[in-house]
Formats: structure tokens, C-alpha cells, sequence
């Protein structure tokens, strides 16, 4: 069999024997070889999500929500683990330790939050420790986002550079330095802006400031299910994306405005599908840990 090149015939070994004289030729292919086997390998990440607590509170006026404009009471609070072949991330780390187990009084003042398992102790029902862990990241350092914090400070911690610069401030709702004291000793990843966690575009940490300064949303590509993203706090309820309203005691009112437009357009850009993590509603319909998603 031979192969016709401009009116000359050659063999096989001939053409081969040409082919690798030119090492531009050559590279070329190495070249597409290697972005082939890279498509190829790209892992399916799994989604995993757990029950870290709920709170219910009396109103959403705190978030800008009128009484009559929604009749949500209830949140979700939840942590999530994206299982990847090149390691696990934990990602935000529900209500503190101290909340598990206690029942408040029916006229309890305030939001009534309950914790029914800690989320170390369902990590072990699943065979992991914290040591298991690669990466741990946070939306943000509120307590209801940061509660396991300190038991995953040996892991590599990737946050926001702007959230670490306030996160040890006083005056800040919402916030207990003592949950995170951790992280002051521990391996912190300081980035700015977008991050790819993995290095193949499959689990990307997505800077969207204004809850807090150094706010992020975490979006998972998964194969079957599709592209997901969690939203983290850019939205606590979903009356607050469909009247963007921003919550009163945010940080920074305009810069959360820009984010949910940033928000917006990767949504439409990647086609994924939004996850507001408070959004009891829709946490109703998810499968909790050991069950996942891919």
C-alpha cells in the first residue's frame, strides 16, 4: 500500500522516515497527542452535598425580602464535597459544633437554628477524616458558612485575598474569629479573583464580592448532571435573585449588584444550573451524602 504526495509516491516507512527529519512536524503531533489524552483524562468530579444545619427566622426582612414578597422562613444550610482524581475539596462548613444536638425553645427570639450531625462525623460515616481532604474553601467566613473550619485547618486552604484581609477585624456581623483561629497556621492559598482549583477547568472557584469582600461561588462541571453552580451567599433566597435585592447588612451593595450580573452571564455563558444553598426548597429535592452527583 503507498501513500501520494504531489505526484511522487512513497512508502510507509519512507513517509514516516520524512515525517520525523522535521522535528517542527513532529512536535506538532506530540503536541495534539497530548491534548487529546488531556480531553480524555479530564476527570468527572463528583458532587456531594450534606445537611449542616437549618435556621428559621420570623421574616427575610434582614435580607431585604417583605414579609408579603416571599413566605420562605426556613434556610438550608449546607456543606459540600467535590471529589476529584486529583483530590477532594471541601467547600463551606456549615453551622459551629456547638449547635448540634440543641433543641432551642419554640420561643426561642431570633433566627432558631438547629444542627442535627456534625459534619465531621458524617465525613467519617462516608470514610473520610479531614485528612482525606486536599483543599478546603469558603464562600465566605459568616458562621453559618465557616463552622468547620478549625477541624480542616492542615488542609490547603484557598480563599479570597480579600476576605482574609478583614477576616480577623472586629465589628463584623455575623462573624466568629474563634470558629476559623485555625487558619492562621494554616497552609492559606491567597488568590484574586477566579481560580481553577484542579488545573482542568472542571471545579472553579468564581469571585463574586459584595455579601462579604472576598465572597466566592463555587462552579462544579459535572458530566451527567451538568454544569453547577453554588451560589453561596450572592443570594439567600430566591426572591433575592428574581428582585435583586440585596441584603442590608451586606458589605458592599453595588459590588454585589455587579456580581450577580457577573453571576448572570456565566450562568448563561456555561449553561449551568444555579444552586442557592439556603433555598430550602430546592435542598428538599437534592440526594444528601453518601449519594452524589457526576
Amino acid at each position: 500500500m503507498r501513500v501520494k504526495d504531489s505526484g511522487d509516491q512513497y512508502t510507509y516507512a519512507n513517509l514516516v522516515q520524512r515525517l520525523f527529519s522535521n522535528p517542527g512536524i513532529v512536535m506538532k503531533y506530540i503536541a495534539l497527542g497530548f491534548l487529546l489524552f488531556s480531553l480524555h483524562a479530564t476527570a468527572n468530579p463528583k458532587l456531594y452535598v450534606f445537611d449542616c444545619g437549618s435556621a428559621h427566622l420570623d421574616s427575610l426582612e434582614m435580607f431585604n425580602i417583605k414579609p408579603e414578597e416571599s413566605d420562605v422562613r426556613e434556610l438550608f444550610i449546607p456543606c459540600y464535597v467535590i471529589e476529584h482524581d486529583a483530590g477532594r475539596l471541601f467547600w463551606d462548613g456549615g453551622l459551629p459544633a456547638t449547635v448540634v444536638g440543641n433543641e432551642p425553645p419554640e420561643d426561642a427570639p431570633g433566627p432558631v437554628m438547629r444542627y442535627e450531625r456534625w459534619i465531621i462525623d458524617q465525613l467519617a460515616d462516608m470514610g473520610l477524616s479531614p485528612a482525606d481532604i486536599t483543599y478546603a474553601a469558603y464562600s465566605h467566613l459568616h458562621f453559618d458558612h465557616a463552622g468547620a473550619a478549625n477541624q480542616l485547618a492542615e488542609n490547603t486552604v484557598i480563599m479570597q485575598q480579600a476576605e482574609w484581609d478583614t477576616a480577623f477585624e472586629e465589628g463584623h456581623e455575623f462573624v466568629d474569629p474563634t470558629l476559623f483561629a485555625g487558619l492562621k497556621s494554616a497552609n492559606v492559598k491567597l488568590i484574586e479573583g477566579d481560580y481553577d482549583v484542579f488545573g482542568d477547568g472542571s471545579v472553579r472557584l468564581i469571585s463574586t464580592p459584595g455579601h462579604t469582600p472576598g465572597h466566592q461561588s463555587l462552579l462544579v462541571m459535572l458530566e451527567n448532571t451538568g454544569p453547577v453552580m453554588l451560589s453561596g451567599d450572592l443570594y439567600h433566597t430566591r426572591a433575592n435573585r428574581e428582585l435583586r435585592r440585596v441584603p442590608t447588612f451586606n458589605y458592599n451593595a453595588e459590588q454585589t449588584l455587579q456580581s450577580m450580573d457577573k453571576m448572570d452571564a456565566l450562568l448563561a455563558e456555561t449553561g449551568a444550573t444555579l444552586w442557592i444553598g439556603h433555598d430550602k426548597a430546592l435542598a428538599d429535592t437534592l440526594k444528601k451524602a453518601p449519594a452524589y452527583y457526576d
